[in-house]
């Protein structure tokens, strides 16, 4: 074990580079470490007992950025051994249609996670579709019941959402302590800040959420020793937000125009990085900090899954 704790202390160590006063958390670089472990463990599993665990992503419509998101999943999969299915669906199917294909998902025992891309067409009711997802295999810890154990104390949910699972995955391979920390979450979102929350309540933050309608956010995120940034604005949190000393995880990822890149845009966080590197110690960057992070996640909740069905060890 102090072997494991030392080896964890040097690649965070090294996944760190210093830029002005804060350390940037280097999440490509930490994603990139626990897909090998990830890598290392499916073949272990293969060898033993023969089983490889498989992912399905069902896609509805043909927006870009999903098309994008699923296409990097499936690439990740191939990259650490798990077996990918995908179902790409028409804009215009129906929710019969996916919950036919979930249902199939539902009841193949090579399939051990089902994954499926939000949004979803607005024809469809994303709840009754997330819902028909089997608890077994909900990798993405979306289900209500997922939900709900990670909120009562003395409860494991089977599945922890990715992204806020990455953010604490973060803190944890940095040596960033938590316990007794004031933290704040700035957004409510069922899929980062809600569960970020209740995250970090189970590690033993004191907890604040800020959200559209709190009166005094600068004021609150001042406080804070720990800032995980996931409401979609850009450069909101501004220097004067930040607490010296204070660590951010910025899970935001904006556009912004920008004519100097062939894009004719960049990717900027919701925490404006030049002002928090001078005040923050530590702090991800947008992209390359939490992005990385989430898709490993999967990957690894993915193999926990397979695991657990197959009373692997």
């Amino acid at each position: 074990m102090l072997l494991l704790d030392h080896f964890l202390l040097i690649s965070c160590t090294a996944a760190i580079s210093t830029e002005a006063s804060a350390m940037v958390i280097d999440g490509k670089s930490i994603a990139k470490e626990i897909r090998h472990e990830i890598t290392t463990e499916i073949s272990r599993m293969k060898d033993e007992i023969g089983v490889i665990p498989g992912l399905a992503v069902i896609l509805v419509g043909d927006r870009k950025d999903s098309a994008t998101y699923v296409r990097n999943k499936k690439k990740a999969c191939e990259s650490v051994g798990v077996k990918s299915y995908e179902v790409c669906l028409p804009e215009d199917s129906t929710e019969e249609e996916v919950l036919k294909f979930i249902s199939g998902f539902n009841d193949d025992p090579e399939v051990h996670g089902i994954l499926v891309q939000l949004p979803l067409p607005s024809h469809m009711n994303e709840q009754n579709i997330l819902n028909a997802v089997s608890i077994e295999k909900d990798v993405d810890g979306f289900h209500p019941l997922n939900i709900g154990r990670l909120a009562m104390r003395g409860r494991e949910p089977l599945f922890v959402p990715c992204t806020p699972k990455g953010c604490i995955e973060l803190l944890h391979r940095c040596d960033i302590d938590i316990k007794g920390k004031q933290a704040v979450v700035i957004g409510r979102s069922n899929i980062v800040g809600m569960p970020a929350a209740l995250l970090l309540l189970r590690e033993d933050a004191t907890v604040s959420i800020v959200h559209s309608r709190t009166k005094n956010p600068e004021e609150i995120t001042s406080q804070a020793d720990i800032i995980i940034s996931a409401v979609g604005q850009p450069n909101m949190v501004r220097g004067s937000w930040i607490k010296p000393g204070a660590v951010i995880i910025d899970v935001g990822i904006n556009p912004v125009e920008d004519a100097t890149s062939p894009r004719g845009y960049r990717l900027v966080g919701d925490v404006c990085y030049e002002e928090a590197c001078k005040i923050a110690s530590a702090v991800t960057p947008v992209p390359g900090g939490v992005g990385p992070m989430t898709i490993a996640m999967l990957l690894s909740n993915t193999l926990s899954s397979a695991k657990r069905m197959h009373n692997f060890q």
